[in-house]
Order: structure tokens, then C-alpha cells, then sequence
């Protein structure tokens, strides 16, 4: 069982077979949008919720979310980190940050996920929301400055010495 809702709120239900249904959302983000036929009649929409069934895995309801064809709509896409950056190589650590963008767009330019590419990143450098590759077509609302990747080298533990442990000891009252 299914059901796809439209922007005004009106639910659809709807029965899917599941085989093709497993095989599809294999290859599935949040921001795909794929195409459903209902009865001849068909609609693009996004997959917003899967109920799965806890023995077996298999998926046992599905929430569809209806997309209209023309209209803008808005949507997280998510961020996928390729490469070996060249910061790591030389002694530095990879560190993540934010996994998904909001955008605004129409559907046809609705990218899947955005790929970044981390291979030229070197030490002490990021990459952020402003360095993305993105279509003219799609606006980006996540704030320029949140960070995607950045290499640090990790801070080494240094023996504190006698005076230091004197002087960050609390006076006595």
C-alpha cells in the first residue's frame, strides 16, 4: 500500500508492487524525483517516508509526495564527498559538515546530489556552500558560509611542565 499527497493536502491511495518498487529504491535519494502511474494517469513525485517491515526489510507502505510539472519547488539535496584529499596525505584529517543543501528550483533541474570533488584539498583548507558547482536553475537557501570539508591537522597532546601546573593550580583562600 501507498498513498501520494498533492500540495493542497489531498491523499491518493494507491497499491504498488513491491519487487519493482525494491529494485527502484536502490538507486533513490531524498531529492529523486521518480515518475508513478496510477491507473494511466501518471505523476511525478518525491519518496517522503517508507514504513519497512522489521523481519524481512522489506518496505510495507510508502508516502509519496505529488510534484506539480512547471512550479518551483524547494528541497534538501543531498551533499556526497569523493576524492582523497591532498591535506590527508600529508598528515591532516578530513572532517565533514553539513550532508545536505536546501535549494529552490524547478523540478526538471532538481539535481539528485551534488557531488564534491576533495582530491585538491589541502591542509588547513575548506570547502564551503559558496564553492559549489550548481546549475543557474537552482538557487542554493543554505548560508554561503557552512562548511562541506575541511582538512585539519590533529593538534598534538604536549606535556604540560612543572610551572604551568603551579600556575593553573587555585590559590588558597
Amino acid at each position: 500500500p501507498a498513498v501520494a499527497y498533492d500540495r493542497t493536502g489531498k491523499s491518493t491511495l494507491l497499491v504498488l508492487n513491491q519487487a519493482d518498487f525494491v529494485k527502484l529504491n536502490k538507486d533513490v535519494t531524498e531529492s529523486t524525483i521518480v515518475t508513478v502511474d496510477a491507473d494511466g494517469k501518471d505523476f511525478e513525485a518525491f519518496i517522503k517516508h517508507i514504513d519497512f517491515d522489521i523481519l524481512s526489510g522489506l518496505p510495507k507502505h510508502v508516502d509519496f509526495y505529488q510534484v506539480e510539472r512547471g512550479k518551483v519547488l524547494r528541497a534538501k539535496v543531498s551533499v556526497v564527498i569523493t576524492g582523497n584529499p591532498v591535506g590527508v596525505r600529508e598528515g591532516g584529517v578530513l572532517e565533514t559538515g553539513i550532508t545536505e543543501i536546501d535549494v529552490e528550483c524547478l523540478p526538471k533541474d532538481l539535481p539528485p546530489v551534488i557531488k564534491v570533488d576533495v582530491t585538491n584539498l589541502g591542509a588547513n583548507q575548506a570547502i564551503h556552500v559558496r564553492d559549489l558547482d550548481v546549475s543557474k536553475d537552482v538557487k542554493v537557501h543554505t548560508p554561503d558560509d557552512s562548511v562541506i570539508a575541511v582538512v585539519k591537522f590533529i593538534r598534538s597532546d604536549v606535556p604540560e611542565t612543572p610551572a604551568e601546573a603551579t600556575e593553573a593550580a587555585p590559590a588558597e583562600a
